[in-house]
């Protein structure tokens, strides 16, 4: 028998929305796209023939509606995997807890959820502006730590090659993303392994002012292979949402405009266009599918 999840654990508003997002369930679509900034959500919604919802908390915006007759959802997240954490753990509640006799449900949701955001590259053979779909992704933050997490032994051994590598205090963790969405999306896009990093700067290894304690960390991970191939992209939050949808039974992808070139230091004239053009490419392969 399913137990009752406390006020505590599971904090709703006096309207019975789940607290952060400020969402009720009929507000969320199956399919899902997630950004991180909370101005791109309008930039996708402005496609949509019809919105249903709008709702804004915080740096989580929501909206909802419909291009045709496939119904969607918008939200962003703000930066980095704590973030990702919150927003995948209160969209499972929407579609699989009881709210009002907060029990999880007998018949549990599959949510279908698309990353779309920006990178830095760290192939010097990949075109800046090209869109890349993570077939998986690293964790540099220590977000699983704090989760039951269970990953292969191929996936031990190079996580465990990575901390002994960078000289790190942790371990981190290696999370695959969902071969039916890499299906929906495959053929448009390259394809590689992410590096989610806890930071922009030194997690990066970007120095300003500061210098990183890790000076050759972007040619170690450039030169190492995964079991999905060699990595290719730094940015926030890809391994949070593939380690979290396992966890969860949720189906996720992640595709990222690579505004940025690491190997060749450069940076986009054409930023915005990027992300535009992988924003039309998620809507017409979403609306095919």
């Amino acid at each position: 028998m399913s137990r009752r999840i406390p006020e505590s654990e599971l904090i709703l508003t006096p309207e019975g929305r789940v607290y952060h997002l400020n969402l009720l369930p009929e507000m969320v679509a199956d399919t899902i796209i997630v950004v991180g900034d909370p101005d791109r959500v309008p930039k996708i919604s402005c496609h949509f023939d019809k919105i249903q919802y709008q709702v804004s908390s915080r740096e989580l915006v929501t909206h909802t509606g419909t291009i045709g007759n496939k119904r969607l959802s918008v939200i962003s997240s703000g930066m980095g995997t704590d973030n990702v954490e919150l927003l995948m753990t209160e969209l499972d509640a929407l579609v699989n807890v009881d709210l009002k006799t907060r029990k999880v449900k007998d018949n549990l949701r599959k949510l279908q959820i698309i990353r779309i955001g920006t990178s830095g590259c760290l192939q010097d053979d990949i075109p800046l502006d090209a869109c890349l779909m993570s077939k998986a992704a690293l964790g540099l933050d220590s977000l699983m730590n704090f989760y039951r997490w269970e990953q292969g032994e191929d996936s031990e051994k190079l996580v465990s090659d990575i901390q002994y590598e960078l000289g790190l205090s942790f371990k981190p963790y290696f999370a695959e993303a969902s071969g039916a969405l890499m299906e929906t999306f495959d053929g448009d896009f390259y394809q590689g392994v992410t590096i989610t990093a806890p930071g922009f700067y030194a997690p990066q290894g970007r120095e300003v002012r500061l210098r990183t304690r890790i000076p050759d960390m972007l040619d170690i991970l450039a030169e190492m292979n995964t079991p999905n191939g060699r990595f290719t992209n730094f940015e926030m939050e890809t391994a949070g949402y593939y380690a979290m949808a396992k966890l969860l039974g949720h189906e996720m992808i992640s595709l990222n405009a690579l505004i940025a070139n690491r190997v060749r230091q450069e940076f986009s004239n054409n930023a915005e266009m990027a992300v535009d053009n992988l924003i039309h490419f998620t809507l017409t392969r979403l609306c095919e599918s």
